[in-house]
């Protein structure tokens, strides 16, 4: 079997761990704060197009009265899909950039952007897609592999606080009878922005990215500095060795351009198609029906407040996130994706036979609905939310990670804008529409099942190795049996420069390995 390379150290410390790793690991965390401007402008929208005064300055007047105006299915339908489309091509913009001017720059240039309304949200969504793939990216490279999982899932977490802000704010400006109400939702997102690219300012930048840029003593600075210690620490020194010895056989196997994406070498286009389609699978667990339209189904529902009650679901969804942020690095990422998975379906299948067999008056049956649908947030919230861009942001080697996360988010955001674009037209009623109304519930819960499926094929468990040991996993064993390969690479803490210009045979470890018990026995 293919060697590949590792290293111990995953961006601070590597299983030496410095005596306060906290201000490191708050620097690699602030970076999640470019969430907030992903929820906010995700989530604004929602509650944005059902305000009585917007509709009437965007929409068609029919009555007399404050609040007797509607938009198109297709005006919804482009309206809250097209912030997707600009933030695909965000995404696909953030490789040349992250690998041009760095994580840290990149992450700055996505926080100055002017939003307007449709075009505007097109800008907007530049920046929201630069953010969605440099900010998890910054983050996977600059944080200890021990709390890997639990940093990267702060850029979730902060989405659904963005979530939660932009719906408190929309439920506090609904009612303003003039334009201030929808206007003072969408200019808040200039506060999140001058946050993320004020702080930037101070944040170190990667030290991996600097390494591949050969700039070694920045990196071992920034590497310093991430780990509070001093660059003349050892640990500094073995850190940055490994990585060194990655990239260089990393350098020899592919020259990091797009066609390398394509390439079979240490399963190279696995990865690449394994993040592709888990973003996808992420977006068809139907989430973003709750977060875009939830405020209008609440409403068709016969829900009596549907923006308190959007209110509600966001706060299940960032109070939930929370177990899932201290989960990923105990019970781990591919068991928490199946049970997210599964527990998502059982809550859907449940949310579509109670819509089906109700009536919208009966409140008991409202209730119910109303429960599994925050039940399936909290499954959703505490796995696939975090660990999609968890996965992501580690499962790459270092040589062409911008690129194949910038294709991965691209997938994201390309699902994302088509199931906005054709979720009016699936659930609303009217001539040529599918008016499912809540049994669009059976779809994404039988989507469900391929999140299942696919995780259990394709995604293996990461939990606790470096950037670098990743990389070997994938080039000696498979998902299915990658638990037990990572026990054996931590067992035996193989570093990247103890393969450098060799191969690495487990089987040959666990020949050895009972060798020994045997000859001790004896």
């Amino acid at each position: 079997m293919p060697g590949g390379a590792v290293a111990t150290g995953n961006g601070v410390g590597g299983d030496v761990r410095p005596s306060n790793p906290w201000p490191g690991i708050l620097m690699a965390t602030f970076a999640a704060f470019g969430g907030i401007l992903f929820g906010y402008d995700t989530g604004t929208i929602s509650g944005v197009k059902v305000m009585p005064d917007w509709l009437c300055t965007f929409g068609t007047r029919f009555g007399p009265g404050f609040g007797q105006c509607s938009i198109t299915t297709s005006q919804e339908s482009l309206i809250v899909s097209i912030l997707s489309l600009g933030t695909f091509f965000g995404a696909l913009l953030a490789a040349p950039l992250a690998d041009g001017i760095g994580r840290r720059l990149a992450l700055q240039v996505a926080a100055t952007r002017i939003p307007l309304f449709v075009v505007g949200r097109v800008v907007a969504g530049l920046g929201v897609g630069l953010v969605s793939c440099t900010a998890p990216m910054y983050q996977s490279e600059c944080s200890p592999k021990w709390i890997r999982g639990a940093v990267v899932a702060c850029y979730q977490w902060a989405i659904t606080i963005g979530l939660l802000l932009a719906s408190i704010v929309n439920n506090s400006e609904q009612n303003r009878p003039n334009h201030s109400g929808w206007r003072i939702a969408i200019g808040l997102q200039f506060i999140w922005a001058a946050i993320l690219a004020g702080g930037m300012w101070l944040m170190p930048e990667s030290p991996r990215y600097l390494i591949r840029q050969g700039r070694d003593m920045e990196a071992e600075r920034s590497l310093a500095r991430l780990m509070s210690t001093e660059t003349s620490d050892p640990v500094v020194a073995a850190e940055l060795s490994d990585i060194r010895a990655n990239l260089r056989q990393e350098m020899e196997r592919s020259s990091g351009g797009y066609k390398e994406l394509l390439s079979s070498e240490n399963q190279i286009l696995f990865r690449v198609l394994s993040g592709v389609f888990l973003q996808a699978w992420q977006q068809l667990t139907g989430i973003n029906f709750i977060f875009y339209y939830g405020t209008t189904f609440f409403k068709n529902s016969g829900i009596s407040n549907p923006f308190l009650i959007s209110v509600a679901t966001n706060v299940v969804n960032v109070g939930m996130t929370v177990p899932g942020m201290w989960a990923v690095d105990k019970v781990g990422r591919r068991s928490l994706l199946l049970i997210g998975a599964a527990g998502m379906l059982f809550c859907e299948y449940i949310i579509a036979i109670v819509g089906v067999t109700i009536s919208t008056s009966n409140l008991a049956g409202q209730k119910v609905l109303i429960a599994f649908v925050c039940i399936y947030i909290a499954f959703f919230a505490a796995t696939w939310g975090p660990i999609a861009w968890i996965v992501t942001g580690e499962i790459y080697p270092l040589n062409i990670r911008a690129k194949a996360m910038s294709i991965s988010t691209a997938s994201n955001w390309l699902w994302n804008f088509g199931i906005g674009y054709a979720t009016p037209y699936l659930v609303n009623p009217g001539a040529g529409h599918a008016n499912l109304g809540v049994k669009v519930f059976f779809i994404w819960g039988t989507t469900c099942v391929g999140c299942l499926v696919f995780t259990y094929f394709c995604i293996p468990e990461t939990k606790g190795l470096s950037l670098e040991q990743i990389d070997i996993m994938y080039a000696n064993t498979t998902p299915i049996n990658s638990a037990s390969y990572r026990k054996t690479l931590l067992e035996h803490d193989i570093h990247a420069v103890d393969v450098e210009g060799g191969r690495v045979n487990i089987q040959d470890l666990h020949e050895q390995d009972e060798k020994n018990i045997a000859e001790h026995k004896e």
